[in-house]
């Protein structure tokens, strides 16, 4: 499993653009990917489940990759969240 942590930078949070393209970007991999926050935690694949989480701007969250692909995945996804402002 590979995992890092990252801070939301945009003040918005995870509204639907956002949460589209990571959603579409995770959906890309093989490996099942999940994003937590505090006690909750959601498959990234399913938009409405990202949403779901109501992410803001200031909230850390956790993704974690496990599977055949992971170190990719996780490479991307953080990629991708760190160019979302």
């Amino acid at each position: 499993m590979k995992q890092f942590t990252i801070t939301i930078q945009d003040k918005e949070g995870l509204h639907a653009r956002p949460a589209g393209l990571l959603s579409k970007a995770a959906k890309g991999f093989q490996c099942a990917v999940t994003l937590t926050k505090g006690e909750k935690t959601a498959d990234l694949k399913k938009i409405f489940a990202v949403m779901g989480l109501a992410v803001k701007g200031g909230d850390s969250i956790t993704v974690a990759c496990d599977g055949a692909d992971e170190e990719a995945a996780a490479a991307a996804l953080e990629k991708l969240f760190a160019e979302i402002k």
